[in-house]
């Protein structure tokens, strides 16, 4: 994997880290529920493993197609549903909310794959899988090269996303509480699809 490439996952990991919608919030809610910091760091990884299956999932699904079309016809489609769901998140009225709070860690890690996937998570990395992908496009055993530094990218991304998911619960647990967060919601959510847009139009200049 190029440094390059490494280091843009690993950015891309902690701007969802710190993104509210990609879980730290539930974390949060978690632990004062049950007044239990312990209980918000056992949240973490299932909010993780959700995360890394919402990513992994476009990995595969760009590596396979891939397969069977040109890099650049990945990078135009690829970059055109980074625009268009950019847009509807800016522009929708809608934010995700969450009732009940009281969940099972595997109902938290599903819950954390449908939000991830909702928020457009893997949509963020499709420049870089498709990188990967020309990359090895025309070698020998392609396909399983290409999954392999897409499974990478879409690990380290986690990993970044988890370490800095867990930073700012533990400190918004210890410290801030949850009176900040109707605010900093809207900030970070409109954020997130500016950054979406701001993607997919790169990825279509280079396209």
């Amino acid at each position: 994997m190029l440094p390059v490439t490494l280091a843009a996952a690993l950015l891309l990991g902690a701007l969802h880290g710190l993104n509210p919608a990609m879980g730290w919030l539930f974390a949060v809610a978690r632990g004062l529920q049950e007044r239990s910091r312990a209980k918000l760091l056992a949240s973490l990884p299932a909010i993780a493993a959700g995360h890394l299956a919402a990513v992994g999932l476009v990995a595969a699904v760009i590596v396979v197609t891939g397969s069977l079309t040109t890099g650049r016809v990945v990078a135009l489609v690829g970059g055109t549903v980074l625009v268009g769901f950019g847009l509807w998140r800016l522009l929708s009225r809608r934010h995700f909310r969450w009732v009940g709070m009281r969940l099972s860690l595997p109902q938290l890690a599903a819950w954390s794959f449908l939000m991830s996937s909702a928020h457009g998570a893997g949509l963020m990395l499709i420049p870089l899988f498709a990188g990967v992908n020309a990359a090895h496009a025309g070698h020998a055993g392609h396909t399983g090269h290409a999954m392999g530094g897409s499974m990478a990218i879409a690990l380290a991304h986690t990993l970044a996303m988890f370490v800095v998911a867990g930073v700012v619960a533990v400190i918004v647990y210890e410290v801030a509480g949850l009176t900040i967060l109707r605010r900093a919601w809207f900030n970070v959510d409109r954020m997130w699809a500016a950054a979406l847009i701001a993607a997919g139009v790169i990825t279509l200049v280079q396209a």
